[in-house]
């Protein structure tokens, strides 16, 4: 089967003997895998493995846009020589090991409402999207499948704004947080539209809106600032193409609002982590509705498991959750650099 026929018995719930599977690597953990297999850089690491890869199909930027100068934000600190602004407009100061950074968000001293105002939020005026519908059809003959990046609402907005002056405006402020989330609810909406008419099979969506035991905030503020914002977007694309995969993560305890994720539109939930969510009650209760893509613990089985351990929790995984063919098998993350490259293969090789 090729990717796309398999995709589209996942999303169908119909049994079949494959399951998509793939994983994300941090830039240390690739380089090792890469020297270790002896991979040359220009290669995929997905299409190597021979992965689920789909592919990117997305609004393109004219080539006179000039980006925004978010300088003026950062004028109080002393800026590293190697940090860097990202297209958020945050300041991105790398921490002392590996790919970790310290975000320093421009919108942290605002005080007023016009200085939110004024923030040039990402947008995709000026965009194109005159050639997704030509790379959708060119995927789909290779027998591979599409997708579009929405990435966040929630996270884009708090990185913007500041994680706790965010957290505290939902509370005091509230006129701040429906300003910032509308602004990017536009950018996601124009996107999502985008998508749908050019043919793409998925939408890239979510939000880490919860840890490890329970939301981040109570599902009342979720539902009048988030889940109504993702709502709209959905239902735009839904419109326009009916049967558009709505794929959704949330790392952490997400229990309490996966029905409403599936009111809303959610058809593949991620990443399902079983240090957080008994996995087989998500199945129990939900899986008639969606398909799971996760389940693999980087907190957990892939760091500190053996390969053995490895490859047993791959096997309950298909036996327990992929019986009905609804399961994608992948990390919960991005795997971290302490990962045995012996538990990658015998993850890769089981799946």
């Amino acid at each position: 089967m090729t990717q796309l026929e398999l995709f589209k018995a996942t999303i169908a719930h119909e049994e079949h003997d494959q399951f998509l599977f793939y994983a994300n690597f941090t830039p240390e953990l690739e380089r090792r895998i890469r020297t270790e297999l002896n991979i040359d850089d220009g290669i995929s690491l997905r299409k190597y493995f021979a992965m689920y890869a789909p592919v990117e199909v997305n609004m393109e930027p004219a080539s006179d846009i000039e980006p925004p100068d978010f300088s003026p934000y950062f004028s109080d600190i002393e800026i590293p020589d190697n940090a860097y602004i990202n297209g958020l407009g945050v300041l991105e100061i790398p921490g002392s090991m590996y790919h970790f950074t310290r975000y320093i968000s421009p919108l942290r001293n605002a005080s007023s409402l016009k200085d939110i105002e004024d923030f040039p939020y990402p947008n995709v005026e000026g965009y194109t999207h005159k050639n997704m519908k030509e790379k959708v059809e060119k995927a789909h003959h290779e027998g591979l499948v599409t997708c579009c990046s929405l990435t966040h609402m929630y996270e884009d907005a708090w990185q913007i704004r500041g994680y706790q002056e965010f957290l505290m405006d939902m509370i005091s402020n509230q006129e701040i947080c429906h300003f910032i989330l509308d602004k990017i609810m536009e950018r996601n909406l124009k996107k999502a539209i985008a998508a749908a008419k050019a043919g793409v099979d998925i939408l890239v969506t979510g939000d880490d809106v919860a840890n490890q035991r329970d939301l981040m905030f109570s599902p009342e503020l979720w539902r009048k600032f988030i889940k109504c914002r993702w709502a709209t977007v959905y239902q735009a694309a839904k419109k326009i193409k009916p049967d558009i995969q709505i794929w959704y993560h949330s790392d952490g305890n997400i229990w309490d609002i996966i029905p409403e994720l599936i009111e809303i539109g959610v058809t593949i939930l991620n990443p399902v982590q079983p240090e957080c969510l008994d996995i087989k009650s998500v199945k129990e209760e939900f899986g008639k509705y969606i398909v799971i893509d996760g389940t693999i613990g980087t907190q957990s089985t892939m760091p500190f498991g053996t390969p053995d351990e490895v490859r047993e929790v791959i096997k309950a995984r298909k036996r327990e959750i992929g019986y009905d063919g609804a399961l994608i098998l992948s990390p919960t993350h991005v795997l971290e650099p302490e990962v045995p490259i012996e538990n990658i293969m015998a993850f890769i090789e089981e799946a």
